[in-house]
């Protein structure tokens, strides 16, 4: 019988969470430079786009986002068990809508405009797109319209703050038994949050929400009817501000860890082959009972990875200092700046003809100096700040100890 977990009213500082946004937004970087080169679909692709980088992008792929909303909810977590919940609403939707409304204007637009000059042959010069998507132009159709203004890569920014405002506006609904009922969840939840129940019981979740939703929503990064992509994230954004409460379940997920990482590992062989296999090598009355095991591999896969990733964190990285103060305060302006990069600098390749494995190289390298060179820009200038979600700039900089809480 596992131990009772006391919850705690006012979580501290959680640094190797830190450790996992900043690690998780560097995987992103590489990742979507990977999807220049797979055969999925992306603003642009490369001429030598195939099959053979996708098993390695699918290390990543079905756990990354669940992961960073759960760091996001413990974020919430331990600044609603701070601040007020009004405050906290405010003070999360100026760090989130600012960067997203800035963003849409002015880092996306390239993307755009790169994908409808390498798609559809556009012509017309990037002063003349700019109005066009400023206006909401639609005629840019190719298998479907493209929306414009759009957000590309900072969806998740928009569904960060739409989770926040669910949780905050349960804050107010409640008011002053907000506190006291989530001690009581945590209290209630604690015993259960041990052992196979902690590996098998958020995987079910993830799992049942593959099952009934995601053949018939899909993924559309559109906030509005993304049903299936709701019911993983605001789950995992809502488990997180309850584990913000229970730290010692973190113990147990670092006591895990090995054995999370050896299940992530087998749902990622049998992922690949079953992605691998042709569309007619399991016959039609099979696949009704082959799926839904499938669905639920996934979702073992994804939470198996997200415990393994924090367990280790835990073990290796629960320390503060500079670096990860730097680190911490970098994250968001890079995630914001990076796709941009991505993309442009992949279309000015192109004519250079590049290997693709050393093309990859030198835009994982360049888009990492470049995006941090950004935000050294970003970090000093006092209007620019707000627009990349970073607080106001500092009097004495040493002063400045970021802690999970700052985290978008």
């Amino acid at each position: 019988m596992s131990t009772p977990v006391p919850p705690i009213a006012h979580p501290g500082r959680y640094h190797f969470l830190d450790w996992v946004r900043i690690l998780a937004f560097f995987v992103l970087i590489v990742y979507h430079v990977g999807m220049y080169y797979v055969s999925w679909g992306w603003h642009v692709k490369s001429p030598d786009a195939g099959h053979g980088p996708e098993p390695f992008m699918l290390l990543s792929s079905p756990w990354r986002l669940d992961l960073l909303f759960l760091v996001a909810g413990v974020a919430s977590g331990c600044m609603l068990a701070r601040i007020a919940p009004g405050r906290f609403l405010g003070q999360r939707s100026w760090r989130l809508l600012v960067p997203l409304l800035f963003g849409m204007l002015v880092v996306v637009p390239p993307q755009s405009y790169f994908e409808v000059v390498e798609k559809l042959g556009y012509d017309g010069g990037y002063g003349a797109f700019i109005r066009l998507y400023a206006s909401g132009y639609h005629g840019f159709c190719k298998d479907g319209c493209l929306i414009l203004p759009t957000w590309n890569h900072l969806w998740f920014v928009a569904y960060l703050w739409t989770y926040t405002l669910v949780l905050a506006l349960l804050a107010l609904a409640l008011g002053r038994r907000f506190e006291g009922a989530m001690t009581r969840l945590a209290s209630r939840a604690g015993p259960w949050l041990a052992g196979w129940k902690l590996i098998l019981l958020p995987a079910a979740v993830l799992a049942l929400a593959r099952q009934l939703l995601i053949a018939r929503f899909g993924e559309t990064h559109a906030l509005v009817g993304d049903w299936y992509l709701h019911a993983k994230y605001l789950p995992m954004f809502l488990f997180g501000a309850l584990l913000a409460r229970l730290p010692q379940v973190w113990a147990r997920i670092e006591a895990l860890r090995w054995r999370c990482l050896a299940q992530a590992l087998g749902g990622w062989a049998v992922a690949v082959i079953w992605w691998a296999l042709p569309d007619d090598a399991i016959g039609a009355g099979l696949m009704p009972w082959i799926l839904p095991v499938m669905r639920c591999v996934y979702g073992l896969l994804a939470w198996s990875a997200i415990l393994a990733a924090c367990g280790f964190a835990r073990r290796h990285l629960d320390r503060d200092g500079p670096a990860r103060r730097y680190l911490t305060e970098a994250v968001f302006p890079v995630y914001i700046l990076h796709q941009t990069l991505i993309v442009t600098l992949a279309h000015a390749f192109k004519p250079l003809h590049l290997a693709a494995g050393v093309e990859a190289i030198v835009l994982v390298v360049l888009t990492t100096v470049l995006s941090f060179a950004g935000f050294e820009l970003v970090r000093r200038v006092s209007v620019l700040r707000p627009l990349f979600g970073l607080g106001a700039l500092p009097r004495h900089p040493a002063a400045r100890a970021l802690t999970v809480a700052d985290a978008a």
